[in-house]
């Protein structure tokens, strides 16, 4: 099959030219319609995002839960646009953008013109994508370095060049350094290479193993970091992965019905269920390589214990390009493309303009029905408590929890509160516990935050007074409560 790249100068490829055009200006209303979403619904950040931003000020080779390159992301995007949200999220505001045109060109390599646009638009519009993309997340970083690799693997193989290869080892150890998930692409690429004569014959080459020397190389201040730090990330990873729950194998085939849209998830079980011919397709088996070991690999986690929704996430960029390209070989198939294009896309108008809807309904927001409920009220609580931080200045702020602390960390970051985590028995948890316990030091004086009463925490002071109870109503039927105590005289853990 001949190639065709996007950027040729050739007459026929100017239809390549107005789609990408096309493409770019979707990208540009959608961008802007979710800054919309993000300064109009009355959200502050999510949780992780809070946490992630602390990260930000703090920057090193490694993190409790995390590799490094997301609090990297964020002290960029604020250092250029400021600590609001638009500049903690810009990173993901740009980088599910850019992951779709990164699609439009891989799926205009190995299929043509119409089915990348389509391929990157229905990208776009996913249910996953239209929700993580108001939010800065690792997900964000792992889908583009992910479907990089997808293509940066495809050239390798293609064209054989020790600089592909290269190229392929700095996007795979990039992704490495944004989410340990991207470990999974080994498998992928391996699958890929041993499945052709061509492939077995690249793997007796240095090619594959210079790409894996370059991903190490690349991810090796992060190892050294945890080395350095008893492993914390490797330890945390193990443990998600190993906690005794519940399996929840059908939920998690639901959530993935979900992310991707019901109708359109039809295109890629299409695609699965006619591996056989699929595979012959070169396009088909890159696509199919690049989603199905992760796939099986998180639903056998999910069948033996829990499984996250998002664990399986870079399966949903190559997945969409091949459901699009499967559905569009037959006339047929093409009426439920544009069935799923059009529902995926009404669910995303649902989501954003939720608030809208109802108050054209003249129906309430509760908290039951408000998808993001559990972004509202934190910046609310955390200003309640500054009077308090203001009348103690040299007390620290101590919880033994992380949502709070990062809340209060952001929303008071003007003030510099000194932050703590309580932790007595020295346990690592997540990056307050890591960084900024609470030091065993005598006579420390701490505004402790707390949802019930501080049994635990009490005994260890001398003087403990009870300033306030604060409730903050995010909606009729729900409000965030905590307690803030002040504790003088720290007799040590």
């Amino acid at each position: 099959m001949t190639e065709r790249r996007i950027f040729s100068h050739d007459a026929d490829e100017e239809p390549a030219a107005k789609a990408l055009m096309l493409l770019l200006g979707a990208i540009v209303l959608l961008t802007a319609w979710r800054i919309w979403v993000v300064t109009h619904s009355g959200i502050t950040l999510y949780v992780d995002e809070a946490y992630y931003w602390g990260w930000a000020k703090a920057l090193d080779w490694g993190y409790f839960s995390k590799p490094p390159l997301i609090a990297g992301l964020i002290a960029a995007s604020t250092h250029l646009l400021g600590d609001g949200l638009v500049g903690i999220k810009a990173g993901s505001l740009i980088l599910y953008p850019a992951t779709a045109l990164l699609l439009f060109g891989l799926g205009h390599q190995l299929y043509g013109t119409r089915t990348a646009l389509i391929g990157a638009l229905a990208f776009l519009t996913l249910p996953i994508t239209s929700a993580l993309g108001l939010f800065i997340s690792t997900d964000a970083l792992l889908l583009f370095f992910w479907t990089a690799a997808l293509w940066a693997l495809h050239t390798a193989i293609s064209q054989g060049r020790t600089r592909d290869w290269v190229l392929l080892g700095v996007v795979c150890g990039l992704g490495l350094m944004s989410k340990y998930t991207m470990a999974a692409f080994a498998l992928s690429a391996a699958v890929l290479l041993i499945a052709t004569q061509e492939g077995r014959r690249h793997l007796l080459s240095r090619g594959p193993w210079l790409t894996a020397l370059v991903a190490l190389a690349i991810l090796a201040p992060n190892l050294w970091w945890n080395w350095a730090n008893d492993f914390p990330t490797f330890r945390h990873t193990a443990e998600i992965t190993q906690q005794h729950k519940d399996a929840n194998l059908l939920e998690f085939i639901g959530a993935q019905f979900g992310s991707i849209g019901p109708l359109l998830a039809i295109g890629f079980i299409g695609a699965v269920v006619t591996l056989r011919s699929a595979w012959q397709h070169p396009g088909d088996r890159l696509l199919l390589a690049g989603s199905l070991p992760l796939l099986l690999l998180v639903m056998t986690q999910a069948s033996t214990s829990e499984a996250n929704a998002n664990w399986a996430g870079p399966i949903f960029a190559g997945g969409t390009l091949l459901a699009v390209a499967w559905l569009s070989r037959t006339p047929r198939r093409i009426a439920w493309l544009k069935a799923a294009l059009a529902l995926n896309l009404l669910i995303m108008v649902v989501v954003y303009q939720w608030p809208q809807i109802l108050h054209l309904a003249d129906r309430p927001l509760t908290a039951k029905i408000d998808p993001f409920k559990r972004m509202k009220g934190w910046d609310k609580l955390a200003l309640a408590i500054e009077p308090m931080r203001a009348a103690h200045p040299d007390a620290y702020i101590v919880a033994d929890e992380r949502t709070l602390l990062a809340h209060v960390a952001y929303t008071l970051r003007e003030h510099s509160p000194r932050i703590a985590s309580w932790n007595p028995a020295r346990t690592v948890n997540d990056q307050y516990q890591l960084t900024h316990s609470l030091p065993n030091t005598p006579g420390l004086a701490i505004l402790y935050l707390s949802k019930g009463e501080p049994n635990e925490v009490a005994p260890r002071f001398e003087q403990v007074e009870k300033l306030a109870t604060i409730r903050v109503q995010t909606h009729p039927d729900f409000s965030l409560t905590t307690s803030v105590w002040l504790m003088q005289g720290f007799k040590g853990y």
